[in-house]
């Protein structure tokens, strides 16, 4: 990432809260206008392969910084980022089975970790707001509801497995303009990759979702699906690897990059 912009005022005092352990939940709706990031922290040995497969899955990985091994920084996303203490919550998975839900991995931290940061669908939810489209997990201050798929998505070394998808309803009207607006923004998922009929898409019943939490479809709205970062988390359930650090769906961490930087034109 070749731009520098920066919004560091609120987004600094957030993660610095976070890292003080004032806040340990969903970060939907904080630092209106920054960059929020998927976490997944990996091996080094490992690092390779999962390049490759963000490389090859795009719409639910989209890279936006990776880490030196054992760096827990990232100054292109924020001058005083610690990957060890600034994200709410994160989970870690052993041999793919999630084990723990710190709010602090400093004492998992290893010299070969790295972290890859992947654009999140809270950036696209900015934009849909600033153009006057509800969202109504945000307007209940709740975690949005996400989904596993039946869709597989596409192998890369030892990973591979389910494409998860974040849905958001909306009127026929609304949703047109919904597409348009998420098709400027490819860095944080982009366009929808399904509308509509989620049997089609192995989605029993979208009051049960996997994870975040369930939210209506009225008679007269259209569930709108959108390639979720959670994606990883059932990737790695699957390649099960002897160790990886994620986020907890939801806590993300939040950066000083300007949503607006992703746009394209």
């Amino acid at each position: 990432m070749n731009r520098t912009e920066h919004a560091p005022g609120e987004a600094q005092a957030i993660r610095q809260r976070i890292r003080r352990g004032e806040i340990a939940g969903h970060t939907s709706g904080l630092a209106p206008g920054c960059v929020q990031g998927n976490v997944v922290i990996l091996p080094a040995d490992l690092a390779f392969d999962f390049l490759r497969f963000c490389q090859a899955n795009p719409k639910p990985c989209p890279l936006l910084a990776v880490s030196e091994p054992g760096d827990p920084a990232l100054p292109a996303l924020g001058a005083d980022i610690d990957m060890r203490s600034d994200v709410p919550r994160y989970r870690v998975f052993r041999r793919g089975e999630m084990v723990e839900e710190p709010t602090d991995v400093g004492h998992l931290w290893r010299d070969d970790l790295v972290t890859f940061i992947l654009g999140c669908s809270f950036s696209f939810e900015w934009a849909l707001l600033e153009d006057g489209l509800p969202l109504k997990h945000v307007a209940r201050g709740q975690n949005v509801p996400m989904y596993r798929t039946s869709l597989q998505t596409i192998v890369a070394g030892p990973f591979h497995g389910p494409l998860v998808v974040s849905m958001r309803p909306f009127k026929p009207s609304d949703a047109i303009r919904a597409i348009q607006i998420t098709s400027r923004f490819p860095g944080v998922h982009g366009a929808p990759v399904h509308i509509g009929k989620p049997d089609l898409i192995g989605i029993r019943d979208l009051r049960q979702p996997d994870w975040g939490d369930a939210v209506e479809v009225a008679a007269d709205e259209l569930p709108l699906f959108w390639a979720c970062g959670v994606t990883p988390q059932a990737v790695v359930a699957e390649a099960k690897p002897e160790f990886c650090i994620t986020h907890a769906p939801g806590a993300m961490l939040i950066t000083d990059l300007k949503n607006s930087q992703l746009a394209i034109l």
